[in-house]
């Protein structure tokens, strides 16, 4: 199973407040009902000030035969702010992931800055527009993996040495491509990134914007890029945070992701070195990470509702905090915690990033995230390669290289056909923003100027920080990209934002 997620992470808060009203977007016949279920469902009720309105887009399965096949239904949000003045248009969001959810990322952004939401100077110019891409969430969700697939999967060693454990982990990853192969057969290539894209441009047209305003997170960087090579021209404004590089093969930027993890893991050692007093585990905390994980293969902490904390649970808690900076105490503690038999807090986190209910039910996100990974993979390793590579990634990202070499094991096996998205110049675009994180595990740094280029008119924003995604986080980037947003005034060129 495919475990680091391009995926963004999304604001925490006690939200308050809340309403709906029904409405046409200008220039657009796309009717609107309003929806503030949604939100209540999701965090309990909508923002204070903002009206929450939904729809549905119908598009081709296939936009190279229109004609013939299903449709899929796009679902949308809208979030408009009761304040709104001088509307700019509609600001289109992807979370990333891929198979994260719009909907539910626009409603964490309503909530304003304070709470890690979107400023109030873009909530009040904007719509504020969250898409479930096809095949995702609320949009005809593919759903083919088990929960009891997904528990071996995360639960299993995460880089399995022995040759029993090795061939364990094959075989899961060909039953779970093998059954998503039964249920989907021919539609699977039609969840690639490049048919996403082109149902973008019917989502531009839907809220009646002549030219895309676009804001993309991690995989959602991607999914513009693309855009941005096949409608350059009908983009007004794009911000890239996080950024993917089409160029990269498949083998190559899940080596490059291995490297942005065991990077991140060392900034987060480096700085419960520094502040022992706020990491239980110091003053090595790689040691006792990688203690917990030897501890665990042979005597795993049992939790609450019957799982044992396995090495696997243990890897993905891991990797689930270092998406946030502000997960790194949280870490800390559910280490110390599993130290003396309590494995609650690892769980927390793990079925944080696995999206696994209290029930043991997990949503569609790793469905997805396999199915538009495979589908967008020309040129997927052989088992033995992926031998091979997690030997050699293993010296090289002792932590991280070998689970994310076996993490590449599903595309092997995937039975359906590849449609891999361009990786060219957006002639004719207008300036792209990319921005950057400097300590980002899973979309590394080096991608943002790599992206930037091959785009031809992309421009760099760096944020000197640490965890997945820079944008709303600092008075600088928020600065620097309300301004493009709003005015479309391009940041300076090298501008680097500090950490705080």
């Amino acid at each position: 199973m495919v475990v680091a997620l391009a995926g963004c992470t999304v604001p925490s808060f006690a939200p308050s407040g809340g309403g709906a009203v029904s409405g046409q977007s200008p220039q657009s016949s796309t009717k609107w009902t309003p929806c503030p279920d949604i939100p209540r469902d999701l965090v309990g009720q909508g923002a204070s000030g903002m009206e929450y309105d939904c729809t549905s887009v119908p598009v081709p399965e296939d936009w190279n035969n229109p004609g013939a096949g299903q449709k899929f239904n796009i679902a949308m949000i809208r979030v408009r702010s009761k304040k709104q003045h001088d509307r700019l248009g509609s600001l289109l969001i992807n979370p990333g992931g891929p198979g994260g959810s719009g909907i539910d990322t626009a409603i964490y952004l309503s909530f304003g800055q304070t709470l890690g939401g979107l400023p109030t100077e873009v909530t009040d110019r904007f719509d504020i527009i969250g898409f479930d891409p096809r095949g995702v969430g609320r949009s005809d969700p593919i759903k083919c993996i088990s929960d009891s697939d997904q528990d071996a999967s995360f639960s299993a060693v995460p880089d399995p040495v022995s040759q029993a454990d090795f061939d364990s982990y094959v075989a899961l990853n060909k039953k779970i491509a093998t059954e998503c192969g039964q249920k989907y057969g021919s539609e699977l290539p039609f969840f690639s990134t490049e048919q996403a894209a082109k149902d973008m441009d019917s989502l531009r047209a839907a809220v009646g914007d002549p030219k895309l305003s676009y804001l993309g997170f991690s995989y959602g960087t991607l999914l513009g890029a693309t855009y941005a090579q096949l409608f350059p021209t009908k983009i007004r404004a794009m911000v890239l945070d996080g950024a993917i590089d089409p160029k990269q093969s498949y083998v190559t930027s899940s080596e490059v992701q291995a490297k942005g993890f065991e990077r991140a893991f060392s900034n987060f050692a480096a700085w419960c070195r520094k502040t022992p007093a706020d990491c239980p585990i110091a003053p090595d905390a790689h040691k006792a990470v990688t203690d917990a994980l030897a501890k665990a293969a042979k005597n795993p902490v049992p939790g609450a509702d019957g799982r044992k904390a396995t090495p696997g649970w243990i890897f993905v808690a891991v990797i689930s905090s270092l998406y946030s900076e502000n997960e790194w105490r949280t870490l800390a503690n559910a280490v110390a915690n599993l130290q003396q038999g309590d494995a609650k807090g690892i769980f927390t986190l793990a079925d944080q990033y696995a999206e696994r209910d209290p029930n043991g039910h997990y949503s569609n996100l790793f469905d997805a995230n396999l199915a538009v990974n495979c589908a967008d993979t020309d040129a997927a390793p052989s088992v033995d390669e992926v031998r091979k590579l997690q030997g050699e990634w293993r010296q090289k990202y002792p932590l991280f290289g070998g689970s994310l070499a076996v993490g590449m094991l599903p595309c092997t096996f995937w039975p359906g056909k590849r449609d891999p998205y361009p990786a060219g110049a957006a002639t004719g675009a207008p300036p792209i923003v990319v921005v950057g994180t400097t300590g980002d595990p899973a979309t590394p740094y080096e991608n943002t100027a790599d992206l930037a280029g091959m785009l031809g008119v992309g421009h760099v924003l760096t944020w000197e920080g640490e965890g997945h995604t820079a944008y709303p986080n600092t008075t600088c980037i928020v600065s620097a990209v309300d301004r493009y947003l709003l005015n479309l005034t391009v940041p300076q060129e090298g501008l680097r934002c500090p950490p705080k």
